[in-house]
């Protein structure tokens, strides 16, 4: 088992930044991907961004080019540095970890992007 803990969220205004953290229980060595999710109300939740156990990374088209995912080994903590904010991308953030077959959530945290 993983414990989960995101924190990073608040309210920005549009055009603005947040960088969200997830910090693991476990050494990122031992988890094969590390994922951000996001989701709004009354919507499903989706992938936003991932980095697996060598470091590489993918992005929903939706963020590519202003979000950025990446980890600290020695923190057992990924982050994802999040910019030029817009209303659209409102949202409770999960960070997922999954080991094996096996997901892992976090509790959650609320980003608020106002126009």
């Amino acid at each position: 088992q993983v414990q989960l803990v995101e924190s990073g969220g608040g309210l920005v205004q549009a055009g603005g930044s947040l960088r969200l953290s997830c910090a693991s229980s476990k050494t990122l060595f031992s988890i094969n991907v590390v994922g951000w999710y996001r989701q709004a109300p009354g919507k499903q939740r989706v992938l936003v961004a991932t980095v697996n156990y060598s470091g590489g990374t993918s992005y929903a088209d939706g963020v590519q080019g202003r979000f950025t995912i990446s980890r600290d080994s020695a923190k057992n903590t990924v982050y994802l540095q999040m910019n030029s904010l817009k209303p659209e991308d409102t949202a409770v953030y999960y960070c997922n970890a999954r080991i094996r077959q096996n997901d892992y959530w976090g509790q959650g945290t609320q980003v608020t992007v106002s126009s």
